[in-house]
């Protein structure tokens, strides 16, 4: 069996929709091996597809028939510490997990580019996929077919602090709420931003940060569908982080924050739950820059 350990990941960042995402030291564990028949169980008690529905089962036979082999059967066991549909990358976390093991029970014959490609096909956009598999924050472009992409390790005295609700939000139905066309007023300033998040980030100026999350293509739509989040970014920001976004499609708030800023974590579940919003849990990470990794014990 290969043990393989997939990190969470955090997309859009604000303005960088559908292009912008980082790794978080958060992860996944799976463990794969071949079988003849479909063997597939949770670790933890999660209830997951057993079956040929399985994510990652899906994603590892994708991969077979890209290079021209029948998978008989597969072996899983999942561990599933990411929430689902809580836009921390759950679902892309599933589908990295087929592709790297699947590749390396075939001895590796795809590239690490295939396997960004094959990802983002399977996903329909690289924004949590990519980062999920290489770590670090990428900034990702898709045609359809094939992603370019650029990662960057982050050496940075932040901290990255998820604040997470009790209900979810499925994918698909942040995605309907969004216009099919925006005016080129709109598009500018996503543009502007999301160039401005990745150069303040990577350059230490954190001050940019509050204006460079702003986004006027997904974010004005999804908050309407999380109930509460306006007020849970202003505890964010009452209590000194540097931004606040929602991760992903949501319901998940990130909060960009200065590791000097100790007991963030412990001021914002007061007052979460002094505001009645006790739902809402905090958990602090850094970013991954390693990505997906087989473990070796």
């Amino acid at each position: 069996m290969i043990k393989i350990r997939i990190p969470a990941t955090s997309a859009n960042l604000g303005a960088g929709f559908d292009a912008l995402g980082l790794a978080l030291t958060f992860y996944n564990y799976v463990e794969i091996g071949e079988s003849d028949t479909i063997d597939i169980a949770s670790t933890d008690g999660l209830d997951v597809p057993t079956d040929e529905k399985n994510l990652i089962y899906i994603s590892a036979k994708d991969l077979f028939n890209v290079c021209g082999k029948e998978l008989r059967g597969l072996k899983l066991r999942q561990t599933n510490n990411i929430p689902m549909a809580r836009g921390l990358g759950s679902s892309s976390a599933c589908i990295i997990a087929g592709l790297v093991g699947a590749n390396k029970l075939l001895g590796d014959p795809l590239t690490k580019d295939d396997l960004v490609d094959l990802a983002a096909q399977i996903e329909g956009h690289p924004d949590n996929t990519a980062p999920a598999l290489l770590g670090g924050i990428v900034t990702a472009v898709f045609d359809g077919r094939r992603v370019e992409w650029v990662k960057q390790e982050v050496y940075t005295k932040l901290k990255f602090v998820a604040l997470i609700p009790d209900f979810e939000l499925v994918t698909e139905d942040a995605r309907g709420t969004l216009p099919k066309e925006v005016s080129h007023k709109d598009a500018v300033f996503n543009l502007s931003r999301a160039a401005l998040f990745s150069a303040s980030l990577l350059t230490g100026k954190y001050e940019n940060l509050r204006t460079a999350v702003n986004d006027k293509l997904h974010q004005p739509y999804r908050m309407a569908l999380i109930p509460n989040c306006k007020e849970v970014f202003d505890i964010a920001y009452a209590h000194g982080a540097y931004a606040a976004y929602i991760s992903g499609a949501g319901p998940t708030v990130m909060a960009i924050v200065d590791d000097k800023n100790e007991f963030f974590a412990g001021k914002v579940k007061f007052s979460l739950d002094n505001a009645g919003l006790s739902g809402w849990t905090v958990h602090e990470f850094g970013i991954d820059n390693n990505g997906t990794a087989i473990i070796t014990e």
